[in-house]
């Protein structure tokens, strides 16, 4: 039986992250407003590890987004197929990634892709065409690098 799993990302500010991301992909951010209430009214989840995200009750330090059309747990807002979880940690991004996403809008679509991008807060690092293809590899708003094929 396959393994279940979701793609983890460090960053200083998950909630940024995953609306850049979820914007980015036209993902949904998950809502883990009910999760998060159930644990604050049972004294598992303190206070101040709770902020709001979009009007409703959110944890702090991590936020995830999934495919709009996989399923997802309704009683605590997990997505249950693809997905992307942004986790907070202390330490800054300091070198290349050595994991990234690789989008494909297509050689048609892709100026206007990096441009959309570009609009969401990603700035473009440089842009390569050799003979096994073409893309432009970016920056997410916290230095993640990812490409447009």
């Amino acid at each position: 039986m396959p393994l279940h799993w979701k793609l983890v990302i460090d960053c200083a500010d998950p909630l940024r992250l995953a609306a850049f991301w979820a914007a980015a992909l036209d993902y949904a951010v998950e809502d883990n407003s009910a999760l998060v209430t159930r644990l604050l009214a049972a004294g598992a989840l303190p206070p101040e590890a709770v902020t709001e995200f979009e009007g409703r009750p959110a944890f702090r330090a991590l936020l995830a987004v999934r495919h709009p059309d996989d399923p997802f747990d309704p009683a605590t807002g997990t997505g249950l197929g693809r997905r992307i979880l942004f986790q907070a940690v202390p330490e800054p991004k300091e070198t290349k990634n050595r994991l990234h996403l690789d989008l494909h809008p297509g050689p048609a679509a892709r100026e206007a892709t990096v441009t959309r991008l570009q609009s969401l807060g990603a700035t473009v690092l440089r842009h390569v065409k050799e003979n096994g293809g073409e893309w432009t590899t970016m920056a997410d708003p916290e230095g993640n690098e990812f490409c447009v094929q």
